[in-house]
């Protein structure tokens, strides 16, 4: 179909939630690489913001799922899974996790960490323990909770009135932190790496304490790794960075490949505050999903994608530093874990670098009017790198 076809049913039958799209539509993906429909190749740098981290079509994904596909794609969760058992015991023999929730999303996981929170001190006796602290440019999801949670007003604010029982500290700020606790709370939610707002990495030592504050109080440790999961910021989770462990995490975007699956974690004697009827989910943990998060992580694991993550992101970072004072004096500043990384200007030419990558045929993405933010592929090499970096490097000389 022509994009202006697509542009016009888009117009008159889809719900004008995203405004006025760039102007693609893609048919087919190979590796790092996306054909439109007018049949243009592009290289992308977003992965789908953070969700195609093996790539498209990779051919054990593409086998596994297309397999699976032809025998069995849903059925109850009344039912024994056998994938979704797998996929749980994988992910409990690679993380702190005893026990597997999975659902749809990262918002249905993060909603599903927030209940598991609250129920746990429910079922000790301490149903005053319901409050939960988050980082202010934080973002934990779109439904009225997970809204809620989130340290940005913009997106929560058209929906008030949100549910009650959350506090925002600014991150890094342990004594904000420190002074937020009350009898009240019950946990701290957080990234280890603020995507959406910019790529801020909390900092190890901030972390450290966080986690000796929970213990002290008496509090659940949670982190999003919706999209620090999964091998993004070279390690397999988020939190193996730290050196030190949640009590719950959440997974979703790269953990299906482009298949929608979510999954709240969680070690073992705050699963059990979850009882049967409690929680669940029609679609979650169906056979299809499942068996795309086993690809997942058979590719991650095999194909060492975490470590070429921390060495990619490495390269990217350096090279960009060194340009930035040879080449690139407008690059104020690179932040980042592994392949979650964030160039920020000095002038307000991030929408316009973006635009011209676009023509040049990448796709990156910005945030506001300083900062790009890229999410490319794990797959990528050093010589994707050098190409992105030398078509960067174009754009920005030519937008100045």
């Amino acid at each position: 179909m022509l994009l202006n076809s697509i542009k016009e049913y888009d117009n008159q039958y889809y719900m004008n939630t995203f405004g006025q799209r760039i102007p693609v539509a893609f048919e087919r993906g190979q590796g790092i690489h996306l054909w439109s429909t007018d049949g243009e190749k592009y290289t992308d740098f977003f992965s789908g913001i953070a969700v195609n981290s093996i790539g498209y079509s990779h051919p054990t994904f593409v086998k596994m799922v297309s397999d699976q596909l032809s025998r069995l794609i849903h059925c109850s969760n009344l039912y024994y899974i056998e994938s979704q058992a797998l996929l749980a015991k994988e992910l409990c023999e690679c993380s702190c996790a005893d026990k597997v929730f999975f659902a749809n999303s990262g918002a249905e996981a993060n909603e599903g960490a927030i209940k598991l929170a609250r129920i746990y001190f429910k079922k000790q006796g301490m149903p005053e323990k319901y409050e939960i602290i988050t980082l202010q440019k934080s973002f934990h999801g779109r439904t009225i909770t997970t809204l809620s949670a989130t340290g940005q007003e913009k997106y929560a604010k058209p929906f008030e009135p949100l549910t009650h029982g959350f506090k925002k500290v600014p991150i890094n700020d342990f004594e904000a932190l420190k002074s937020a606790v009350t009898e009240n709370t019950c946990a701290i939610m957080l990234e280890p790496v603020q995507g959406e707002s910019g790529v801020y990495p909390c900092e190890l030592q901030y972390l450290q304490k966080v986690k000796e504050l929970c213990t002290e109080k008496n509090l659940l440790l949670i982190f999003d790794e919706v999209q620090t999961g999964m091998g993004r910021t070279g390690k397999l989770f988020g939190y193996q960075k730290y050196d030190i462990e949640p009590d719950i995490f959440t997974l979703a975007k790269a953990l299906g490949g482009g298949i929608p699956i979510g999954a709240v974690c969680a070690k073992d004697h705050v699963a059990q505050a979850f009882s049967p009827g409690e929680h669940g989910s029609t679609f979650g943990g169906n056979p299809l999903a499942c068996t795309a998060g086993l690809a997942v992580m058979k590719i991650i694991k095999e194909e060492k994608l975490s470590e070429n993550a921390q060495k990619m992101g490495d390269y990217i970072k350096e090279t960009l530093m060194a340009q930035a004072s040879e080449k690139l004096p407008v690059i104020s500043e690179i932040r980042g874990s592994g392949l979650m990384i964030a160039i920020e200007f000095n002038v307000p030419i991030a929408p316009h670098v973006k635009q011209k990558m676009f023509e040049k045929k990448y796709l990156i993405a910005n945030v506001g009017d300083k900062i790009l933010r890229i999410l490319p592929p794990l797959i990528i090499t050093k010589q994707d790198a050098d190409d992105f970096i030398s078509t960067l490097t174009e754009a920005v000389n030519e937008t100045l």
